[in-house]
């Protein structure tokens, strides 16, 4: 049991470090970066707006797929072409504070 918690705790920073890696592989800064573009929220204010979604995997798969069908008036092309992996892992990256 201590075992898989030093393992979960050392693999934490690699995970948010894969979650910003990928942010900026997928141009994600450029709408929510430092100066957010338009509407856009930053990525502080994002992790803020889903923290509460922590722990709930299912809530998190409900919203990563909302995200990528876009909704009636709110299309974001860049969102609707992530494959669901990397929604989700970019998602869930959100959801643990985008550190």
């Amino acid at each position: 049991m201590r075992a898989a918690l030093l393992v979960a705790m050392l693999a934490l920073p690699m995970v948010s470090q894969a979650g910003s890696a990928l942010a900026v592989d997928m141009g994600c800064y450029s709408c929510h970066g430092a100066y957010p573009r338009g509407e856009a929220l930053g990525f502080g204010q994002l992790a803020g707006k889903y923290a509460g979604l922590k722990g709930d995997a299912s809530a998190e798969q409900k919203r990563v797929d909302k995200w990528r069908q876009g909704e009636w008036l709110e299309h974001i092309d860049a969102h609707e072409r992530l494959s669901p992996e990397t929604a989700r892992a970019l998602f869930h990256w959100l959801v643990e504070g985008a550190k």
